[in-house]
């Protein structure tokens, strides 16, 4: 496992390390006993960050972090996000008081004083401009409850405004084969500022994995069902903002990417991992086999130059026209 500094910050993380919303919900059925032993396995194997947010199962993901963490503490790096809980558009909802309020309950079920990274889930470009939130952000820095703060975002627009106007250290960002707008001038400026790069969505939902057909449904529950056509949040956080069926006609032009590498799982993971510009990708987990199969990524070869070229094309030619939604 190779540590790589986030930003300008202390933090040395793993180059692959986890999230965690699908082990709190909305990925379908969930299971505590295999979602911990991924977990104590991710750990076992050198990961020592992980990603997660107050909304995924309503706490429960951060508690099982808490439980598998024990111990741990000074070891293992948690990064948390907010303000989802709320009306993402209501700058009451950033306040002092209501930030405050997330971080302790996000403490209180890490069972943890201090958070290593807590990042504003999502927000609105207008109350990024608003600026208020980080003011907050700074506050709770100073007072030792947050080491530092970043951003998760949906858009590109929205990642330069953080890097032009803020003092965030890190930005997460969905970053995959099959969304590959950051690389042109988002990675670059993140790069030449000094803020860390955290890749979300790295498979795609799935699509990257290679393992759906066109007929393939998914539960009631699973965002993958219920937010299609981004009827719940984002359509970018669900197959990238491709459609389904098209996402699947895609993914099965990129099979070739496998050959030598074991599976499309490892291949699209590798893929990112060869960004110098990424300090960590996370993608998620529900069990053992999951965990041990995307961590078989640090294991494959590199992809060639005229591989990378072909992949360049592929996006430009067939994917960039049919990603649904600002990005």
């Amino acid at each position: 496992m190779k540590y790589n500094q986030l930003g300008n910050t202390d933090l040395k993380i793993s180059e692959l390390s986890f999230g965690t919303w699908a082990i709190g919900g909305a990925w379908g059925k969930t299971n505590d006993t295999e979602a911990l032993k991924g977990l104590e396995r991710a750990m076992d194997l050198g990961v020592n960050f992980f990603d997660t947010a107050d909304v995924y199962g309503d706490g429960h993901a951060e508690e099982l972090l808490a439980k598998a963490t024990k111990g741990k503490e000074a070891d293992i790096h948690i990064a948390s996000k907010f303000c989802r809980a709320g009306d993402i558009t209501n700058p009451q909802n950033y306040s002092e008081e209501q930030v405050r309020t997330y971080l302790e309950n996000t403490l209180r079920r890490l069972k943890r004083d201090t958070l290593d990274l807590y990042q504003i889930h999502c927000p609105p470009l207008e109350i990024l401009k608003d600026g208020r939130v980080f003011e907050v952000l700074e506050t709770l820095k100073a007072e030792g409850k947050i080491r530092y703060y970043g951003v998760s975002v949906e858009t590109v627009e929205e990642g330069l405004y953080v890097l032009g106007n803020t003092d965030a250290t890190a930005l997460q960002v969905i970053f995959n084969i099959f969304r590959q707008k950051p690389l042109e001038e988002l990675f670059p400026s993140a790069k030449e500022k000094g803020v860390g790069i955290l890749a979300r969505v790295p498979l795609a939902s799935g699509l990257l994995t290679g393992k759906f057909s066109k007929d393939t449904t998914f539960e009631e529950d699973d965002h993958r069902h219920f937010n299609k056509g981004g009827q719940a949040f984002n359509v970018g956080e669900t197959f990238a903002g491709l459609e389904f069926e098209k996402g699947v006609e895609l993914s099965r032009e990129l099979e070739w990417i496998a050959e030598g590498r074991g599976n499309m799982t490892k291949a699209a993971l590798k893929w990112i991992l060869e960004e110098e510009a990424v300090t960590s990708v996370i993608p998620g987990f529900r069990n053992v086999k999951q965990v041990e199969d995307n961590l078989g990524a640090l294991d494959v070869r590199d992809y060639t130059t005229e591989e990378m070229d072909r992949l360049v094309k592929f996006y430009k030619d067939k994917v960039k026209s049919n990603i649904r939604g600002a990005y």
